[in-house]
């Protein structure tokens, strides 16, 4: 007969000081329990007959089981002793409860005293102070989180789960970062995989995976909230005011149901983008250069040559097509329903988000009014759950700049007239660019005009980007995912999972970034997993093996194994070796299957088999190529860009000797499935109050996603060793082709490596200290000169954090540092070297025990030398804030 049993307690340490917001569970059961007060004191009922145990757990403290409870206690005293950031217990690593020091692979865990103490703005700004992460920051409002390289904005092999849902964009298929996410005052805690997971958690879980997960409102009861303000200072943008505020609502209306809401707003002034740097040679400027084209000016890409001259058309500046106004407006709620009163909980989840914000792919692309939501149901117990949810996103009035600028110019003069008067003038004035462009310029639009601003409204709201500029998207996501966990019957014998997937894309662009204009592009993938986790050698040696089977409709069918064995050394067992061997795999995206968009330098191109045909588009030929041809416009084919194409790199030297024997036919292929194997080593170590970790991994690729640009002649046939009689020859001499950008495997041999050396611990007696060390390196043929890389990740990066949480009464602080090497930025928008960069950040903050909040103020870039970490996006400069937290439990 089931009893109801009250326990009163208190949670202290060594020094029978309070532990704050301890766990307090019923063991056994992870979803009874509850958190301790900011004096340690707690209350919970439990509807079980004793006798039954408590785990308590706080960050920072090895976790305690309590003696048998037999009877009601009204003054429980628990003491936790000091432990380190291993003890923690994670969920990720294995899809079940371990603690960090025994989980199978690299794991990062970033909690409750993390969010409290870190020195960035916000909690998902303070990822960026975890060991071997990238956050790449786009936009004030806007940061992509990476691990091990091989990354970039749009990057579709890192994987962020919040409450178990793929918060990436269904169209794009990378994450958007916290942008429609979760509110600060909602986040329970944060776990991070570094490197491959597809054996658990399917395709795209490639470079890592990252986990938010929220407070449950049975645990997490009241109201809450918080408000911060500040400014931002850039020597573009000068200083101006932002404000972060949020409200978090939840209550358990008995011990069967509760809910809870989320409200959190943010408005700002992005980071202005203006570096003018000419991609051509970045020594030479728009008076010196007459084929200028500017890293944040757009519309100079339109380019021709001319008897050897090559002249672009003047561009606009990117302050002069976007507002930079940057907001997000989150809304969360759930519902959850325990109908038992047990661990069985059924919970319903919507997510709603709508802002502004600017991100960046082959070009830079401004989102006005864009929205997204999510819905989710999900039926869980301590042993399995089912979920499923959809997500479904709205381009707004997003609008590509890069295309804007390029159809304002064309608004008032054609591309033709244009340089017809720019190269006449230029013959005429034996040579002067300067007067030719000033005249091929004549009523040219200016920024800030009635004339510029009704042609620019004009483009922007325009779908059809002949002539205009905007997005439209109205794509889905659908998706189902299951797991089963058997070790309540397989007892001590092996803790056994298994679980599956599927998901479901339908693409709704109509037209404007996939080649939707007959309807919407469905396809579906669908996958399942095994795991089997065994200890010996007295609980010292833990064995893990998985394996995933994931099959798109659209190509064969991946395994994705993996093998780990770990052991915990040492008298004291505070010795941890771990090895593993596991492979991944992720499918190609939804842009590398079915895009069709012109982004000004090239046609981007998906190669799924069914886009070469669905892939269309009609040409004008040059006068030459009409009297050739006796056609005056030549339709091209996605078809014909993979199978009557030159490679770039051909084309180009073509072009500089006048030599058709230079010319080499493109051999693209259908874009399939990338594969890697990673081979890692790890050690994890306590050491009187400090923990010591060191890994390594090295990836070995296979068939590595990457595109290749060809260039397409619109009349001949190409062919290697060419001669000037050739029609597609004449095509090129003709300004008769155009540049696809087309999604491939390449051929080369790709692997890269990389370490994380890592410390933690006290210093001075109640200090906090960390330092770690990251290295990254990319190791490929570099004779395929076709290969993309994209690894954009410095080779060496040093973080430090150092702080007391409380220093006297009260009071705490916490200051960072981190150093990046310089490295290469690659991607499709472009490559450059990004300089090495030092940033400090640091923050004060005073807790009102009596109000149960907390008042902190801090700085970012505390020495304002403004820094970069990607090609194209603004300089960042600081931010100053100050802020209050209250009743955050």
């Amino acid at each position: 007969m089931t009893g109801q049993t009250t326990v009163k307690g208190r949670v202290i340490d060594a020094s029978e000081l309070p532990i704050p917001l301890a766990n307090i569970t019923l063991r056994g059961s992870s979803n009874i329990g509850t958190v301790a007060d900011f004096d340690g004191f707690f209350t919970l009922t439990i509807q079980e007959t004793p006798p039954f145990s408590l785990v308590v757990s706080s960050i920072g403290y090895e976790t305690t089981t309590t003696n048998a409870i037999t009877a009601s206690v009204e003054d429980l005293i628990i003491t936790l002793n000091q432990g380190t950031e291993l003890d923690i217990v994670i969920i990720s690593a294995s899809r079940a409860p371990e603690r960090i020091f025994e989980s199978p692979v690299s794991v990062e865990y970033f909690g409750q005293k993390e969010i409290k103490n870190t020195p960035s703005v916000d909690f998902y700004s303070g990822l960026e102070n975890i060991k071997g992460v990238d956050v790449n920051t786009n936009s004030l409002t806007y940061k992509s989180v990476n691990t091990r390289g091989y990354g970039s904005f749009a990057n579709t092999r890192f994987v962020q789960l919040v409450d178990g849902m793929d918060n990436s964009s269904p169209s794009l298929n990378f994450s958007l970062g916290n942008l429609v996410g979760i509110s600060e005052l909602d986040v329970s805690n944060i776990e991070l995989l570094p490197g491959a997971s597809s054996a658990l958690y399917g395709a795209n879980a490639f470079n890592g995976i990252l986990f938010i997960n929220s407070k449950n409102p049975f645990e997490f009861q009241g109201i809450s909230a918080y408000s911060r303000g500040g400014v931002t200072t850039q020597e573009a943008a000068g200083t101006n005011a932002f404000y972060d505020v949020g409200v978090r609502a939840a209550h358990a209306f008995s011990d069967k149901f509760a809910a809870k809401v989320n409200v959190s707003y943010i408005k700002g002034t992005d980071w202005f983008a203006v570096n003018n740097d000419n991609l051509n040679d970045p020594s030479l400027n728009r008076q010196s250069d007459p084929n200028y084209d500017g890293v944040n000016v757009y519309g100079d890409e339109i380019s021709t040559t001319v008897n050897g001259v090559s002249v672009s058309r003047t561009g606009y500046e990117e302050q002069d097509l976007v507002d930079y106004d940057a907001e997000s407006l989150k809304f969360s709620g759930s519902l959850h329903y325990r109908p038992m009163a047990d661990d069985l909980e059924i919970i319903y989840t919507g997510r709603l988000g709508r802002g502004t914000t600017l991100f960046q792919n082959a070009n830079r692309f401004y989102s006005p009014n864009f929205f997204s939501q999510q819905h989710k149901l999900e039926v869980k117990n301590n042993n399995f759950f089912i979920r499923g949810y959809i997500t479904a996103g709205d381009a707004g009035d997003t609008y590509d700049t890069r295309i804007a600028a390029t159809n304002i110019n064309n608004s008032w003069k054609s591309n033709d007239d244009w340089f017809t008067e720019y190269f006449t003038t230029l013959a005429v004035s034996g040579g002067n660019h300067d007067l030719a462009r000033a005249t091929a310029d004549t009523g040219r639009l200016v920024p800030g005009t009635p004339e510029f601003e009704t042609a620019f409204n004009r483009v922007v709201s325009d779908p059809d980007f002949t002539t205009g500029a905007k997005f439209q998207d109205e794509s889905e996501l659908r998706h189902v995912d299951a797991n089963y966990n058997f070790s309540h019957i397989t007892g001590n014998f092996a803790d056994i999972q298994v679980g599956g997937s599927f998901r479901e894309y339908r693409l709704r662009s109509f037209g404007t970034v996939f080649t939707d204009f007959d309807g919407p592009i469905s396809y579906g993938e669908v996958g399942i997993y095994t795991q089997i986790q065994k200890l010996l050698l007295d609980e010292r040696l833990k064995i893990t093996g998985s394996i995933r089977y994931d099959k798109s409709e659209l190509f064969e069918g991946n395994f994705s194994p993996r093998f780990s064995i770990g052991y915990n050394a040492g008298e004291d067992r505070n010795h941890n070796i771990r090895t593993s061997i596991q492979s991944g795999f992720r499918n190609p995206t939804t842009q590398n299957l079915f895009m069709g968009l012109d982004v000004v330098r090239a046609i981007t191109m998906g190669s799924a088999a069914d886009n070469l045909d669905r892939e269309s588009r009609d040409y004008a030929l040059s006068t030459n190529g009409t009297a050739l041809t006796g056609n005056a416009n030549a339709t091209i084919t996605g078809r014909n860009a993979l199978e009557n194409s030159y490679t770039l790199d051909s084309a180009a030297e073509f072009i500089n000797a006048a030599d058709p024997s230079l010319l080499i036919k493109s051999d693209v292929q259908l874009v399939k499935p990338e594969k890697v194997t990673v081979l890692e080593l790890g050690y994890r170590g306590k050491y009187n109050g400090f923990s010591l970790e060191a890994s390594g991994y090295y990836n070995m690729y296979q068939d590595f996603i990457t595109s290749e640009n060809v260039v397409v002649p619109f009349y001949g046939e190409a062919t290697s060793n060419e001669d000037f009689t050739s029609p597609s020859v004449q095509a090129l001499f003709n300004n008769d082709f155009n540049i696809y950008n087309i999604a491939t495997n390449t051929s080369a041999e790709v692997n890269s490596y990389g370490m994380v050396l890592g410390v933690d611990g006290k210093v001075f007696g109640t200090y906090d200290f960390g330092v770690n060390y990251t290295y990254s390196k990319e190791d490929f043929d570099e004779d395929d000169t076709a290969y993309q890389s994209e690894f954009n990740t410095p080779e060496h990066k040093v973080k430090a954090t150092f702080g007391n949480r409380n220093l006297f009464s009260n009071f705490g602080f916490n200051t960072s540092i981190r150093w990046s090497d310089s490295y290469v930025w690659n991607d499709a928008f472009g490559t450059s070297e990004i300089p090495s960069f030092t940033v400090a950040d640091a923050q004060i903050n005073y807790t009102i025990s009596s109000l149960k909040s907390v008042i902190k103020a801090g700085a970012t870039n505390i020495g304002g030398e403004e820094y970069y970490n990607a090609l194209g996006t603004g300089f960042i400069g600081s931010q100053y804030y100050i802020g209050i937290t209250i009743n955050n439990l």
